[in-house]
């Protein structure tokens, strides 16, 4: 991981990075200025660091990935999450999703299957600053017991949409969702209308790691 230094060419390069965003059609300027305080570079060696603010994904081990800024910024955007939201992240993974999310004002809670990758963020975000809630488990069937959320972002790709996690949504709470195979997902906004009733709108195609777990891959 980086040392924990936040220059003025790395603030210069989150400006170019969040411009980049906005050219790409993110307009909520809640996210973007979360993406401009975020120091993504926190997140990367020193030997990759000049890798943080491209728009790309990079490994961070236990064959995951630390998420492209632009799917970042689309999934916080369309999430529609108000600050004291009570939010639902499925897949910590990094961490970096986890601190936009509290830039953003989230009351968040957030779940990662890999033992490893929990460990690590758990100690590691916060060194940075960053204190949530996290849990250790099968993220595919939500936290039951934390329920029910404002809002579920999942940042891995399901071959369906959780039951669980739609039943563990509040009335008019919006749940974000990658669906597809493991090569590429559409991205789903399903927003809860009543107890029997979702809205559902499709998105853009995007390649995400496998959701594992009950509900997911397995």
């Amino acid at each position: 991981m980086a040392e924990f230094e936040d220059s003025y060419k790395h603030r210069g390069m989150r400006k170019k990075l969040v411009k980049l965003l906005e050219n790409k059609g993110i307009t909520n300027h809640h996210v973007l200025n979360a993406i401009g305080k975020v120091p993504r570079h926190f997140f990367f060696d020193n030997a990759f660091v000049e890798h943080a603010y491209q728009d790309k994904a990079f490994p961070i081990g236990e064959g995951q990935t630390i998420s492209q800024p632009y799917t970042v910024a689309f999934q916080s955007e369309y999430l529609r999450i108000k600050p004291g939201n009570k939010v639902l992240e499925i897949g910590t993974g990094s961490g970096y999703q986890a601190c936009v999310l509290l830039e953003l004002g989230a009351e968040l809670h957030t779940i990662e299957y890999q033992k490893n990758l929990y460990d690590r963020t758990r100690r590691f975000l916060p060194k940075m600053g960053y204190t949530t809630n996290f849990y250790y488990g099968d993220g595919s069937k939500g936290i039951p017991s934390q329920a029910p959320f404002d809002n579920i972002i999942v940042t891995a790709g399901a071959p369906l949409v959780p039951k669980s996690l739609v039943n563990q949504l509040t009335i008019g709470g919006v749940l974000i969702i990658p669906v597809g195979d493991n090569e590429k997902q559409k991205m789903y906004r399903i927003t809860k209308l009543s107890e029997n009733k979702l809205k559902k709108e499709a998105f853009d195609f995007f390649s995400f790691v496998p959701l594992l777990g009950k509900e997911g891959w397995g």
